[in-house]
């Protein structure tokens, strides 16, 4: 299943420009809001699940971040931010891995993952997903994730999803990681749909 996914993704950004897919966000600000309200500095350690060609990084290391990991599946996706960036993006840790089978070598103060869990259809991929969040995070740390609502598309980018209240989320990651907010978000893709989308953030006890 790994080599198929990377090769969805990989095929996915390496014929779509950046602001093509349906995905792609100017500026993150719901991330952003959720990011500040967790209350850590810019001195915090923080890993972007999916981030791709996200432009989460670009707006924390204007604001001052510089402990930041980005990991993906896609190579393409990567190196899209990383020419974007440029010196700037120096810094930051790029992490070509699929979240399933990557095993962390570090703790981190913040996960942060926009539209990567609800792809993972298979109870075993969920299982891998929570085993590398609990190496990745200690105890006290926090958790965003958005995921499309339970009133969200069914599929995106042709595959499947899983769609998520606040309250199954919550079910599924367990009793560990206790709900501190939760906001629903109304994302403009680039054709003009609206697709609604889920955001949680924890605190892992």
């Amino acid at each position: 299943m790994t080599d198929s996914r990377e090769q969805h993704w990989q095929e996915v950004y390496s014929t779509k420009d950046e602001a093509e897919v349906s995905w792609f966000q100017d500026r993150p600000q719901t991330s952003l809001g959720l990011i500040a309200q967790t209350g850590l500095s810019p001195d915090a350690s923080l890993i972007d699940i999916g981030g791709g060609a996200s432009r989460l990084v670009d707006a924390l290391l204007a604001a001052g971040w510089r402990d930041i990991a980005v990991l993906d599946i896609a190579g393409a996706a990567l190196a899209k931010a990383r020419a974007r960036l440029g010196p700037q993006g120096a810094g930051v840790d790029w992490i070509v891995a699929d979240i399933t089978a990557w095993q962390p070598r570090r703790r981190y103060d913040l996960w942060h993952d926009r539209a990567v869990f609800h792809f993972l259809a298979s109870p075993g991929d969920r299982a891998a997903y929570k085993a590398a969040l609990r190496s990745a995070i200690a105890p006290g740390g926090h958790v965003v994730i958005g995921s499309f609502a339970l009133d969200g598309p069914e599929r995106c980018s042709g595959l499947p999803v899983q769609r998520y209240s606040p309250e199954t989320l919550s079910a599924e990651l367990g009793p560990d990681y206790v709900l501190e907010q939760a906001l629903q978000e109304d994302h403009h893709t680039p054709a003009g749909r609206v697709q609604h989308f889920q955001f949680s953030r924890f605190r892992r006890v």
